[in-house]
């Protein structure tokens, strides 16, 4: 088992920073919040913020966060929405038509709309990132 550390670890070492940085960012972790990006998105007693964990690209959990709802409507709506998002990529999660649960649509509804906006959020930063990258290195061929 120490050899194997060892063995990562030069591995690791052996990487150009370029590389490493790279391996980093793709495993990244982020986590977008939609309480103020979604705040005139209303269920039905209210808004329904909520935190979405993005790991590698890919929605690694959803978290419901304080609201209105009521408890068996938003447990509901949350187990059946929630699922249906959970290991998709934001790309495939942006192109999903989810199902809303039976006798909690308002609040299912509610739901679908913050991981929506959510997950445009998140993807337009991807691409500001992108596009902000590409310009230096514009600038860069051109200062040369």
């Amino acid at each position: 088992m120490t050899l194997m550390a060892v063995a990562a670890i030069a591995m690791t070492a052996a990487m150009p920073l370029q590389a490493r940085k790279k391996a980093a960012t793709k495993n990244a972790t982020k986590v977008v919040y939609t309480g103020e990006i979604a705040k005139k998105v209303i269920g039905y007693n209210g808004t329904t913020p909520l935190n979405i964990t993005i790991t590698g690209g890919r929605i690694t959990k959803i978290e419901a966060l304080p609201n209105q709802e009521g408890p068996s409507y938003m447990q509901r709506a949350t187990k059946k929405v929630f699922a249906q998002y959970e290991g998709l990529t934001v790309a495939e999660a942006l192109k999903l038509k989810p199902d809303v649960a039976t006798g909690a649509t308002y609040t299912s509804e509610a739901l679908i709309k913050n991981i929506q906006m959510g997950l445009q959020q998140a993807n337009t930063s991807k691409s500001e990132k992108k596009a902000s990258k590409a310009g230096k290195k514009a600038s860069k061929k051109r200062k040369r």
